[in-house]
């Protein structure tokens, strides 16, 4: 158990049975009344974010959990098939709990995974990957005056808006918390 105020942003906690995990944290001290810790936290097993507000000093269930790195290996159905890089044990992970990761990975890639009591809770692909343009339409000439953007496929068949200059075969660099560009890759 720890108290509200040792709470921190990627503390795992235990909330009414489910585990989250605090996204934002802010100690509150009103003039006449008393402290409080007002986080959001965001569940592992739901993927909802929630605001939860703790009184000071208020004991909460703190979680330890593991984090490995797996090597995506391959799609089966229903599942995805991972592999522990450690025991080379493999891994299905439903791909429910793999939300849009299939947008940023290819075959041989490296995850992170969140594990408690040897169930996976997450898998966060790398925060940049480096993805192969497969579709692209012509730039438009004359369009070179403003920051214009046209949308493209990748080679794991996501849509990422890019410069007006990145062409089909160029190597891009893609930010995956946002699905934003990054820079363009020297191959």
């Amino acid at each position: 158990m720890i108290t509200s105020n040792d709470l921190r942003t990627g503390t795992v906690i235990k909330v009414d049975g489910d585990l989250y995990s605090v996204v934002e944290y802010q100690h509150v001290k009103l003039g006449r009344g008393g402290a409080f810790v007002q986080t959001k936290l965001k569940s592992l097993t739901k993927g909802v974010i929630v605001d939860k507000k703790f009184k000071g000093g208020e004991k909460v269930e703190d979680v330890r959990v593991e984090k490995k790195t797996l090597q995506y290996l391959y799609d089966e159905g229903d599942s995805l098939v991972f592999m522990d890089t450690e025991s080379y044990d493999q891994i299905h992970v439903d791909k429910k709990k793999a939300s849009n990761l299939l947008n940023y990975i290819k075959e041989g890639d490296s995850v992170e995974a969140t594990m408690h009591d040897e169930e996976i809770l997450s898998i966060e692909p790398p925060i940049f990957v480096v993805l192969k343009v497969t579709y692209a339409e012509p730039g438009v000439k004359g369009d070179t005056a403003t920051n214009v953007l046209k949308p493209v496929t990748v080679e794991t068949g996501a849509t990422v808006q890019v410069p007006i200059f990145v062409n089909e075969g160029d190597v891009i660099k893609v930010d995956t918390r946002t699905g934003e560009y990054v820079e363009r890759v020297k191959k």
